[in-house]
């Protein structure tokens, strides 16, 4: 990267240290929900994105919690005011007014087949308003993900940004993570890397059948991919009644989409598929601060869908406390290392966890995001909404009374008969049911996407609870409120 980068750079620590409770400094923070992804996955989400950049609109609730921060969000398509105000409304009524007083909603249009931070580039106009909007307080940039496009907005606002540098993106790809988990001492499926061919993944597949004979299955992953969207699962059952299992194999493989293989060049890892008669998808959310500091933030349960169960769909906080410590340790030696490669800011860690009938549970590292992702915005509420910390060690959220909070979220509640609902009536229906998050008792739901209703037919939901069941219920409620205003309508 550019010595004026690394120079910009050097400004992120008194930065950060402004922006913390107690601080007293008056400060600045940039969210940039900008999806910086390829043109193809932008035109593949197409509307969404808009509706995806919302979900960091719960960021202005940070202002809540850091009273001298201030908050400039920067999305494609600016909400509704009604949805600004349902946020507003969350904090505790003292607050309220500087909640309002403290956050900037400013839309950088353009349509989303370029991301937010490409587009603010040839937006001098905005980057003024910016500066001026910043004045001499110190200031940062929360980035969703980190390539050259947020690299020259921050340049262009002379704002340093809170992540990991473009050059530094493969590090976290999967035959990378894979090295990464080795380096750490931390166990992962028996798998090969730097895969890229037909050829590549038949042998893989009969070494970890020869390796594993008592695996059920393989995945195979591109290196480059986010949500499951790179990922295959492959039966290996009917490889053993094959005459030629190499055969059987390269069939299998074959007959994957040609996009798939094309990507595949690009390099991927095959690895033992993980299973048990109990099965879990956990994962780690942690953060890098300047000078090497490594922060669990906090552990959760992925839900998994779509085709072979890889895809994310929500999560649930905190994750099971019988392995949860030893996530959040693992977690924090593979910190330490990319710490070491010179990453910074959020990055999560996937895992497995598998326990067989004796109880005992098996824990496997999957892959590392360096960016933020699905459970970042779930966790911002709980900690701009119940200030408190992270316990490690126990594996649970300890609020500043001493009271402990669990949540269960997810980016997709959705339904084709809710498509067009009014914004405001589902959140009148989510309140009327007794539901809405109550700043008194720092319990209930949060609402999240609701853009997405115009578009789908979906939303978002972080229900904020005392223990993972209550949690539980609420987030269950939501849906049985909302199809009541559907029917009658």
């Amino acid at each position: 990267m550019s010595d004026a980068f690394d120079r910009l750079q050097e400004r992120l620590g008194p930065a950060l240290d402004a922006n913390r409770e107690g601080s007293g400094v008056e400060n600045v923070l940039i969210a940039l929900p900008s999806f910086s992804v390829s043109e193809s996955l932008l035109s593949h989400y197409g509307d969404r994105v808009t509706s995806l950049e919302h979900r960091y609109l719960g960021s202005m609730l940070i202002s809540s919690r850091i009273e001298t921060c201030t908050i400039l969000y920067l999305p494609t398509r600016a909400p509704d005011p009604e949805i600004v105000e349902y946020y507003v409304a969350l904090v505790p009524p003292d607050r309220r007014d500087a909640v309002r007083a403290r956050t900037r909603v400013i839309e950088v249009g353009g349509g989303v087949r370029r991301s937010v931070a490409a587009r603010l580039v040839d937006r001098p106009d905005l980057i003024e308003r910016l500066r001026a909007e910043i004045g001499d307080r110190p200031a940062l940039i929360e980035p969703w993900n980190v390539t050259e496009h947020e690299v020259a907005f921050a340049l262009a606002l002379g704002v340093p940004i809170n992540g990991t540098a473009p050059e530094l993106r493969p590090i976290g790809f999967k035959s990378a993570g894979r090295r990464l988990f080795t380096d750490a001492r931390v166990a992962m499926p028996y798998g090969l890397e730097d895969v890229r061919s037909v050829d590549d993944v038949v042998d893989a597949v009969l070494a970890i059948r020869a390796a594993r004979p008592e695996a059920p299955g393989v995945v195979i992953k591109h290196d480059d991919s986010g949500a499951g969207d790179g990922n295959v699962v492959l039966d290996l059952g009917p490889m053993d009644g094959a005459a030629d299992p190499a055969a059987w194999v390269r069939a299998q493989v074959e007959a994957l989409p040609h996009w798939y293989r094309a990507d595949l060049a690009l390099g991927g890892i095959v690895e033992e598929r993980i299973t048990g008669v109990r099965f879990t998808s956990p994962s780690a959310q942690v953060d890098i601060r300047p000078g090497r500091e490594v922060v669990v933030l906090a552990t959760h349960e992925q839900v998994l869908g779509g085709p072979g169960g890889q895809v994310y769909l929500g999560c649930r906080f905190p994750a099971d406390p019988a392995y949860a410590p030893r996530l959040a340790e693992d977690a924090a030696r593979i910190g330490e290392q990319l710490a070491m490669r010179g990453a910074l800011g959020r990055f999560s860690v996937d895992y497995v966890a598998a326990a067989d009938d004796d109880g005992v549970w098996r824990i496997f590292a999957l892959e590392v995001n360096l960016r933020k992702g699905g459970t970042t915005h779930p966790y911002s509420a709980l900690r701009n909404l119940v200030p408190g910390r992270y316990d490690a060690a126990a594996g649970r959220w300890i609020a500043r009374d001493g009271s402990t909070r669990a949540y269960s979220a997810t980016d997709n509640l959705v339904d084709p008969a809710w498509l067009g609902l009014p914004q405001g009536a589902v959140i009148e229906a989510v309140r009327a049911a007794g539901l809405q998050f109550d700043p008194g008792n720092a319990t209930g739901v949060v609402l999240h996407m609701l853009s997405g209703l115009s578009i789908d037919g979906r939303l978002g939901v972080t229900a904020i609870a005392r223990t993972p069941a209550e949690a539980e219920a609420m987030a269950n409620g939501v849906r049985s409120a909302i199809d009541g205003l559907a029917a009658a309508r």
